[in-house]
């Protein structure tokens, strides 16, 4: 209770501390979202993602400036990819956000993924739900550099910004499924190089061809380096909360996203429980060289371990 009271009472180093634990998986962190969940759903969630060198940190600092200068707290959750053979993060988001760290009103906190793909690190979800109870009004996560099939942003965020650069390709990445299926808002990156209007262009097309939402995302140009459009950007992410709440899209989108992470959980717990149960029997062992030595097939062995439950 006193982690809930700190953190309520907006103490930083608490979340700081908590959000640590989350990230070890400690027991302890897990009792403590029970407790603090009731508080969540006041912060608006952002998810700036895209390709690599695309500029979301750089934009992810702009944003956060305008916010503040019209009053605004703000969250930043930036991940970064592990590396499979070290398991270290450069966790390097956090240089181009430097002179944000010294404002009170700005929490940032990088994250590696520690081997969890679709772009988002495991305890991305813990640390939302922390930033929200510590009481910022916007919480901005910035992706790793996505593929096109990494989108577990769109299951997080109430508003998903897809970052796009000129000469990334031609036009059929504009039109791929997966990652350009997501965005409620379009912001063309160093719109200030050649191809900008090429890109603009093709974007626009891909939207005519896609299945009509209820609301076409808007295209921003945008030169975050030179802060340009930046405020152009914000007042488009405020007008799709707006959006939302008026249509009753919020209510929905949270719900599914609130199922998403159920599932996840329950499917977590259950291969726990059924690798702790042939673990220690020495099934799964056993179970692996006969699938291996073509005795049985994955199908029955995966049923076999399965009905240890």
């Amino acid at each position: 209770m006193e982690y809930v009271e700190k953190l309520l009472n907006g103490d930083k180093r608490t979340c700081a501390r908590l959000i640590s634990m989350v990230e070890n998986n400690e027991e302890e962190a897990k009792n403590i979202i029970k407790d603090i969940y009731r508080y969540t759903g006041k912060a608006h969630i952002v998810g700036i993602t895209g390709p690599p060198g695309g500029g979301k940190s750089t934009m992810t600092d702009k944003l956060a400036k305008e916010l503040r200068k019209r009053g605004k707290t703000v969250g930043i959750i930036a991940i970064d990819p592990t590396s499979p053979f070290t398991g270290g993060a450069i966790l390097g988001d956090r240089i181009r956000m430097q002179d944000l760290a010294t404002d009170p009103g700005v929490f940032i906190r990088s994250m590696g993924t520690r081997g969890h793909l679709g772009g988002l690190s495991k305890a991305t979800q813990n640390a939302l739900k922390i930033l929200d109870v510590y009481g910022v009004d916007y919480i901005i996560i910035e992706t790793v550099g996505v593929g096109q099939s990494e989108i577990d942003i769109v299951k997080t965020a109430d508003t998903v910004v897809m970052v796009m650069v000129p000469g990334l390709g031609d036009d059929i990445q504009a039109i791929k499924a997966g990652v350009m299926e997501i965005g409620d808002i379009f912001a063309i990156n160093k719109s200030d190089l050649d191809g900008a209007a090429r890109t603009q262009a093709e974007l626009k097309a891909m939207l005519d061809m896609s299945p009509q939402k209820s609301r076409r995302p808007p295209i921003v140009p945008v030169v975050s380096s030179l802060n340009k459009g930046i405020d152009t950007l914000l007042d488009e992410i405020i007008n799709h909360m707006e959006y939302l709440k008026s249509s009753g899209e919020l209510k929905t989108r949270r719900e599914n996203n609130v199922q998403m992470e159920i599932i996840k959980l329950m499917e977590a717990e259950i291969m726990k429980m059924v690798l702790q149960k042939s673990q220690k029997e020495h099934i799964l062992e056993k179970t692996i060289k006969e699938v291996a030595e073509r005795k049985t097939d994955p199908f029955t062995a995966s049923e076999s371990i399965l009905n240890l439950l």
